[in-house]
């Protein structure tokens, strides 16, 4: 699933999430009391975010193991959890039946305005992708090579005049081969990019853009919602949304090492290192606020998320911490548990 907290108004803070993780180890052990049960039922009801983190945490752990508070739980998570995060409750109702209209084409005018926003439930059909964790080189009809990194996705639609993939989610790495008669063409929701003899990256963000890096050739770049264009040489990189293409920057490098398996570290902060880890690691994978920006150089694993964590807590002063096997949290050395 390779989940991981991101940042915005309406995320859970830090703290909170893991609070929420440690009730929810607490209460799965089967060690807890009526008075550890109480004090839950406090703190769950004591502030909205407590009651959007433990949301979340339910959710990742619905994807693991059912949750088992002891002989009486189902009636306890049921009574506490109606009662205390209604308001939660209904929101994640609305979501579920947008999703579910959505998949069954009920779906009304309100999500489908927003580009993109069907691409994750249409990747599960796509013609090549990728689960969490997986990365994949496939060879195209006409030669064209792809790399899909992990939880990637994208459709084929090749005619006599025109070469064209759909990246629905995740990123790609594409060497095109030479053919003179039919362009090649990807698509996203933000716009088009045309390969001119070229090796590129493509890589769909989470705050809803595109990112291009191209290493050979060059990608001329169209924009889905504005009459805008920009062509993008070897060794350049851009990042555009539908209505803007925003300014060029010298390609990155670790966007094309990915495809064989390494993390290249080019003196980034913590937390984007943690964010290129975590589609390749099923679970939550946060780091901590106080340690986000500590810089960090060298190659890590991206097909061993837990030896590149070890290599960092080594490094820096950080520890990784686990309070359940499928939620990981990076903060600084010296902290309590």
């Amino acid at each position: 699933m390779g989940a991981q907290q991101q940042a915005g108004n309406d995320s859970p803070s830090h703290a909170a999430m893991e609070q929420a993780a440690a009730w929810f180890s607490l209460l799965y052990s089967g060690t807890a009391t009526d008075a550890d049960r109480q004090q839950w039922q406090q703190w769950l009801a004591s502030t909205e975010d407590s009651r959007s983190a433990w949301a979340f945490v339910e959710r990742v752990s619905q994807r693991f193991q059912t949750l088992q508070l002891g002989d009486d739980s189902p009636h306890l998570a049921a009574n506490v959890l109606q009662t205390a995060s209604k308001r939660m409750a209904r929101r994640r109702l609305v979501l579920g039946v947008v999703a579910m209209a959505g998949a069954s084409g009920m779906l009304g005018w309100t999500v489908w305005q927003r580009p993109g926003a069907m691409d994750p439930l249409l990747a599960w059909a796509a013609d090549y992708r990728t689960v969490t964790g997986e990365r994949r080189q496939v060879r195209l009809t006409d030669g064209t090579e792809v790399w899909l990194s992990s939880a990637s996705a994208f459709n084929q639609d090749y005619s006599t005049r025109l070469r064209r993939l759909r990246l629905r989610t995740g990123e790609i790495l594409v060497q095109t081969a030479a053919e003179a008669d039919r362009p090649f063409v990807i698509d996203t929701a933000q716009g088009r990019m045309q390969a001119l003899g070229t090796r590129f990256n493509v890589r769909l963000d989470d705050q809803g853009g595109t990112q291009l890096a191209v290493y050979e050739g060059a990608v001329r770049v169209e924009l889905a919602e504005a009459a805008e264009h920009v062509t993008i040489g070897a060794g350049q990189q851009v990042r555009f949304t539908g209505s803007r293409i925003h300014s060029m920057e010298r390609a990155d490098p670790a966007r094309e090492v990915w495809s064989r398996g390494i993390l290249l570290a080019q003196d980034i902060p913590l937390q984007e290192v943690i964010a290129q880890l975590a589609p390749f690691r099923r679970g939550h994978l946060a780091v901590a606020p106080e340690v986000a920006q500590l810089p960090v150089l060298g190659s890590y694993p991206l097909d061993d998320v837990d030896g590149a964590l070890a290599m960092l807590q080594q490094t820096l002063p950080i520890r990784v911490r686990r309070p359940l096997p499928w939620w990981t949290t990076i903060e600084a050395r010296g902290d309590l548990p």
